[in-house]
């Protein structure tokens, strides 16, 4: 088995090529940058150099994109050349290499607009079967990915699974507001009640995804922690959020004290993982009952993994905002 890992510099992408390495797969790294885990640099809209990325390759784990914060600094065309005619090359030449399971990071942010539920309205309950309504070129170019994993599985047999991951990222908290509102660290324990996933999380649901693909075909999978909330919780997670968590994790509310944190004013939605635990056998360890007990104990609430690949980044340039541009 080769496996090939697209966005080797990235996040993630180093991430899945540092397991995989431990795992003593062979695995190659693709990029646009140069890293200590890439070895073919070039990008993924030139299908000339994915088809020689592509050989021998028997697993394509396309973590390879342009993200949220790119959408100030780069044009929509540059959207549409990585994220989907990036994704459109991978594809063929997966089909013409013979590929026996393609797994495509995708994103919660292809819900868009469909997250946010109107004043007073109950927190949104997010599976799979709520309707995508993307809010920007990064959505709505992920959700044509999406597609195009699905026909390739269609018409071509590609077994492909597509996993609409939440945040795993490290990086301070792209929104102004929430940066200035919140400890970086209590803003993503927070987090995992709802919208986070540790990235170790992450890559195991991906060499799931990867051992799975063949048996299932294609489905699409949210990839986030799990939550303690039932949709009974849902409407009382738009007036006090603290009195829920406090139910359901007593134990946070002293820890919290401790550090002078807070909880979320308003919670307005839950990502529900239990399609994925259900079809690719995950089991993510970090929730946030974990993270609480971590907490308890002193320790550092990311896994070894996160603190190993640490902080990428979105952009070499600094910005009046700090580190993200005004849209």
């Amino acid at each position: 088995m080769k496996i090939l890992v697209t966005g080797s510099a990235g996040h993630l992408g180093e991430a899945l090529v540092c397991t995989l390495q431990g795992m003593k797969c062979n695995v190659v790294g693709l990029d646009i940058q140069a890293s200590d885990f890439t070895t073919h640099v070039g990008s993924i809209a030139d299908r000339s150099f994915v088809k020689e990325c592509m050989k021998g390759i028997t697993t394509v784990l396309h973590t390879a994109t342009l993200h949220k914060p790119h959408v100030a600094t780069h044009s929509l065309q540059e959207f549409i050349d990585t994220n989907i005619t990036g994704t459109l090359n991978l594809l063929q030449e997966a089909v013409e290499a013979g590929v026996k399971s393609f797994v495509f990071t995708s994103t919660t942010s292809v819900f868009g607009d469909a997250l946010v539920p109107p004043a007073g309205a109950p927190a949104a309950w997010i599976t799979e079967e709520v309707v995508p309504v993307p809010k920007n070129i990064y959505g709505v170019t992920k959700a044509a990915a999406e597609d195009l994993c699905a026909l390739f599985y269609r018409n071509y047999g590609l077994p492909c699974i597509v996993l609409r991951t939440s945040r795993f990222f490290p990086e301070e908290d792209d929104h102004k507001g929430m940066r200035d509102a919140y400890a970086d660290a209590n803003l993503k324990a927070n987090e995992f009640l709802f919208r986070r996933v540790e990235v170790e999380d992450a890559v195991n649901a991906h060499l799931l995804a990867a051992e799975r693909a063949q048996a299932i075909g294609f489905g699409v999978y949210i990839i986030s922690a799990t939550a303690p909330f039932t949709p009974a919780d849902l409407a009382d997670l738009r007036k006090d959020p603290a009195a829920v968590v406090q139910r359901l994790v007593p134990a946070y509310k002293a820890v919290y004290e401790q550090r002078g944190w807070r909880m979320h004013k308003d919670i307005d939605r839950v990502y529900v993982n239990e399609r994925a635990r259900k079809d690719l056998g995950w089991q993510p360890r970090y929730d946030f009952a974990y993270i609480v007990e971590r907490l308890q104990a002193g320790e550092d609430i990311r896994s070894a993994l996160a603190r190993q690949i640490g902080v990428k980044g979105y952009h070499a340039e600094t910005f009046s905002e700090g580190p993200y541009p005004v849209e």
